[in-house]
């Protein structure tokens, strides 16, 4: 299994875990009600997102019967993914508890930074799923 992939799985567990975490803080504390944001994109982005593009990188191209278009593509996209959701967390938090300017467009940086991030797992399924010329 290439390494991308296992860290993907791997991460993917440890936002699972930092989402239920905060999910169960919102129960002790409802002041922290403020902070779902980063407790739901925790278990979308980061749980099911970051284990949809491992398992995907790791069974899709076998169902294709063809090797990943292209490895370093998938290693950069878990590097960005990973910085942008991580980006949007800190920068989220900040943007609740002081609302300064700078840190809203922060926000919106590392959200261009996510989408970037899955533009590069789309770019990469498309490339390897494409039909060769005969």
């Amino acid at each position: 299994m290439d390494i991308f992939v296992v860290r993907f799985i791997k991460v993917a567990f440890v936002y699972l875990f930092l989402g239920s975490i905060l999910g169960v803080l919102f129960l002790y504390n409802s002041n922290l009600l403020d902070l779902k944001f980063v407790h739901t994109h925790f278990n979308l982005l980061g749980f099911v997102s970051m284990m949809i593009f491992g398992i995907g990188y790791h069974v899709l191209p076998r169902f294709r019967g063809k090797e990943l278009y292209s490895k370093p593509m998938a290693n950069i996209q878990f590097w960005t993914a990973n910085i942008g959701l991580a980006g949007m967390a800190i920068f989220y938090t900040l943007s609740v508890y002081n609302g300064a300017r700078i840190v809203e467009y922060l926000l919106i940086l590392f959200g261009v930074v996510m989408v970037a991030s899955i533009l590069l797992f789309i770019i990469n399924m498309l490339a390897t799923f494409k039909e060769e010329k005969s």
